[in-house]
């Protein structure tokens, strides 16, 4: 077994190493690019004038000098903030709703030893809806509902909530796939209903492993809220393609300092609650 493993391994390692060298080549000799062209004059003096205005180099009165671009720039954090802890909590609650019938242990009766004739049917639906939300990115979740709904930071909740989801599912049915069934079994034996399996059996052993995929999860939220932002979303992401639009180069500036110390204080927040989870 160790060995069929580490055959698996080198095998996965050449293939790799293939993928990348085919993959190289036919940039190189099919498309014919070089690299050299991206360091044209035309494209080191636009590159010159981007940054230069991101600093307000020549310019009279910069965003970052402004007390009230300040402010307006921590609105938005905050609202970018709150979609993220929208689409998290929604995404976490639909999958908490539906991850039992999507673990396999479940579907074939092996962690509760009751097998239901529908134990696969569910297994199946509901797996085939974590991967069809999964399989829709966020930026087109959100092209819809707001196409549905006006723009705002709910429609952009429900956008991140929704391929969240079947992440969240995933990684949820995973853990219980994974857990010591001998506890849930005794509960089944003595009579336990599936509510209570899952809340006295399931949920104690899975509950930890559960919120360090939710504050993963939380974590590549925030930094999505700027992409769906850019389709009317609400937040920092839709300021910031107004910003570039209307070349306002020091708004964005400003807009990219409270994003980063969002996503900084996300990474703080999630690292020492994960330490406190162990």
């Amino acid at each position: 077994m160790k060995k069929y493993k580490l055959s698996f391994v080198t095998a996965s390692v050449y293939a790799l190493l293939l993928l990348m060298i085919g993959s190289w080549a036919s940039i190189i000799i099919g498309e014919k690019a070089s690299l050299s062209l991206l360091f044209t004059e035309k494209n080191l003096f636009y590159a010159s004038k981007f940054f230069k205005g991101l600093l307000g180099i020549n310019e009279e009165s910069p965003a970052y000098l402004n007390a009230e671009n300040w402010k307006n720039a921590l609105d938005l954090t905050i609202e970018t903030l709150v979609m993220s802890v929208m689409a998290t909590g929604f995404a976490t609650i639909a999958a908490l709703l539906t991850v039992v019938p999507a673990a396999r242990n479940v579907a074939d009766g092996s962690l509760t030893l009751a097998k239901k004739w529908h134990g696969w049917l569910s297994f199946g639906v509901v797996r085939g809806g974590y991967i069809f939300s999964r399989a829709v990115p966020e930026l087109v979740w959100a092209m819809i509902i707001i196409f549905i709904f006006k723009p705002g930071i709910l429609p952009g909740a429900i956008a991140l909530a929704l391929h969240n989801f079947g992440i969240l599912g995933k990684l949820f049915a995973e853990v219980i796939e994974d857990l010591d069934s001998r506890p849930v079994r005794n509960l089944s034996s003595s009579g336990a209903g599936r509510f209570q399996l899952f809340l006295y059996g399931v949920l104690p052993a899975a509950l930890p492993r559960f919120l360090t995929y939710i504050l993963y999860r939380w974590e590549v939220i925030m930094r999505t809220t700027i992409v769906v932002g850019f389709v009317g979303a609400g937040g920092l992401g839709q300021q910031f393609k107004l910003s570039m639009s209307f070349f306002h180069y020091t708004d964005i500036t400003l807009l990219l300092f409270f994003y980063l110390l969002l996503v900084f204080a996300a990474d703080y927040i999630s690292e020492k609650a994960r330490i406190f989870i162990k």
